[in-house]
């Protein structure tokens, strides 16, 4: 019984960590208005193309390069 209360628990943990990170992509692509992959190498990459890694520091697109449409 305890086995199956630490997984369940393990998995909770992992459900709501995950749901925070989805939200905060979210958030990125509407006040950005912009498509994950504007910033990322390709959709469902944690990898930032020159334009994500620009806005990961300046928290702004204002002074980012417009990515290549490769």
């Amino acid at each position: 019984m305890k086995r199956w209360l630490k997984a369940g628990f393990a998995l909770t943990l992992i459900v709501a960590w995950s749901m925070t990170l989805a939200q905060a992509t979210l958030e990125y692509t509407q006040k950005e208005k912009k498509p994950c992959t504007y910033c990322h190498v390709k959709m469902g990459a944690k990898e930032l193309n020159d334009t994500g890694k620009c806005y990961e520091e300046k928290k702004s697109l204002k002074d980012c390069p417009v990515p290549d449409k490769t």
